[in-house]
């Protein structure tokens, strides 16, 4: 069972998403937060393996929250559930540490999927943020903003060659679990949410020409 946790300021979204939760048999729904100081006590004490967390929240904005559940609630994977689709709030949002970015449009397939995605350490983007993402991280790569670590360069090269998680993992000696975790990583710092959008970006960034 998937923990799941969720913060908002309406109460008619917070019972909604609720209900919906309570349908998927594999998802354990841990409780409700209604402001950002209160979301990061219900982290604290119920350990979600996932937090639906808005943007816009009274006395602690979704940003803030998550800075502080890096520190207080690590296992706590964040993933943002709001109205809003500005690449600012986006790239923000990413950068605090949240894990990915849904929309409220979102189907409830997509909402299912996500949680699933964010509980194994995977980015589930919607479609509009990972564009907006794209481009802000494209933006900032051009302009020598995006570091990647020397390993996570030897994992992206591999996954653009089209090499297999375990091949990489062969290839470099390490663990299949320690490439996805350097996938994740990279994924997140692009921008990106697949293999292909990787691909694209670093064509776009020329980041292997340098």
């Amino acid at each position: 069972m998937i923990r799941v946790a969720i913060a908002d300021d309406h109460r008619v979204v917070r019972v909604g998403l609720e209900q919906l939760l309570e349908t998927f048999e594999d998802v354990d729904f841990v409780g409700a937060a209604d402001g950002g100081e209160s979301a990061v006590t219900l982290c604290t004490e119920t350990t979600p393996d996932v937090l639906l967390l808005d943007l816009s929240m009274p006395d602690l904005d979704g940003i803030g929250v998550t800075r502080r559940l890096a520190e207080v609630s690590p296992e706590t994977k964040v993933v943002v559930f709001t109205s809003f689709s500005d690449r600012e709030g986006i790239v923000g949002a990413l950068d605090a540490g949240a894990i990915g970015y849904l929309l409220k449009d979102a189907e409830p397939g997509e909402i299912h999927a996500a949680i699933h995605a964010a509980s194994r350490g995977e980015a589930p983007l919607a479609p509009k943020a990972a564009a907006a993402l794209l481009q802000a991280r494209s933006d900032r790569s051009i302009a020598g903003e995006v570091e990647l670590t020397p390993r996570e360069r030897d994992v992206l090269q591999l996954v653009i060659a089209g090499h297999a998680n375990k091949q990489i993992a062969r290839k470099l000696g390490i663990s299949e679990k320690t490439v996805k975790g350097h996938l994740t990583n990279v994924f997140q710092r692009i921008g990106v949410s697949d293999r292909t959008q990787a691909a694209l970006w670093a064509e776009r960034t020329g980041i292997f020409r340098r």
